[in-house]
């Protein structure tokens, strides 16, 4: 569920080039603020601490706050605004002797709504959530675990599409749901064992978790990669091999597979 952690801000940037920049100028104004606020907080627990026996150390450690708060506030107002005025970013100086603005004016068209709505939809149907609305969905990614669906799921969020995706578990198998669906094309998503097990190896060790556990057992991983194989091969759903591939690669033959599909209902 990293997902939550850094897809958002970055996806929704990346829609709309003015407010990319803008959200980074935003950013550093924000993180001053915060500097600011503890360096306040911190000349607060001082102002409490009169009490204290070692006033030495008290008057040494106010005095090298007061000179934080002063050289971050002096960095604060030093900052520019930047702003939209009647839909054209601009940018004041902070003593407001200078500003300018773009010519044009920014605008959000049906596409930029189209991409917000895709990668909410997105965030909203990871992993398997929130099964009742994937007929909603343009695309579902099944797949056993680590086989690249998150990613590729908010990569074609960006491209507009909304996209949910669902895990394969032969203990838990997915909702009835899944093989009811008329309007999203289902995909499956497959890959080498070898590369499977390194890639769960690896993140049962970012996780501080014993590296040896069934979900990295090559026989309990097989089963699975088999479950999902079938399940591909009975239900028509068309597998695209992740091995060699970048999440852009998987994403534009996921693209193309809609697309054909799109020609031929067109027929």
């Amino acid at each position: 569920m990293a997902l939550f952690h850094y897809v958002r801000v970055a996806a929704i940037c990346a829609c709309a080039w003015p407010y990319g920049a803008w959200a980074a100028d935003q950013d550093r104004v924000d993180a001053l603020e915060r500097k600011l606020h503890e360096a306040q907080s911190q000349l607060a627990q001082i102002k409490a601490a009169r009490n204290s026996n070692d006033g030495a150390a008290l008057k040494e450690l106010q005095r090298g706050s007061t000179a934080q708060y002063a050289r971050v506030k002096q960095r604060l107002d030093a900052q520019p605004r930047v702003g939209l005025d009647n839909g054209r970013l601009s940018v004041t100086s902070a003593d407001g002797a200078f500003s300018m603005a773009l010519r044009g004016t920014v605008q959000f068209d049906a596409a930029y709504f189209a991409r917000v709505d895709a990668i909410q939809f997105t965030i909203a149907h990871d992993d398997g959530i929130a099964w009742e609305d994937w007929e909603q969905a343009d695309i579902v990614l099944a797949g056993v675990s680590r086989s690249s669906k998150t990613p590729t799921s908010i990569y074609l969020a960006n491209r507009g599409f909304k996209v949910a995706n669902v895990p394969l578990v032969p203990e838990s198998p997915p909702p009835a749901t899944l093989y009811d669906l008329k309007h999203p094309m289902i995909i499956g998503l497959t890959t080498n064992i070898e590369r499977l097990i390194q890639i769960r190896r690896n993140r049962l060790l970012s996780l501080n978790q014993a590296p040896e556990t069934d979900y990295v057992d090559m026989d309990a991983v097989n089963a699975e990669l088999a479950f999902a194989r079938r399940m591909f091969a009975d239900n028509g759903w068309p597998v695209i091999d992740v091995t060699r591939r970048s999440i852009e690669e998987t994403a534009l033959a996921i693209v193309k597979l809609c697309a054909e599909r799109s020609e031929k209902a067109a027929e």
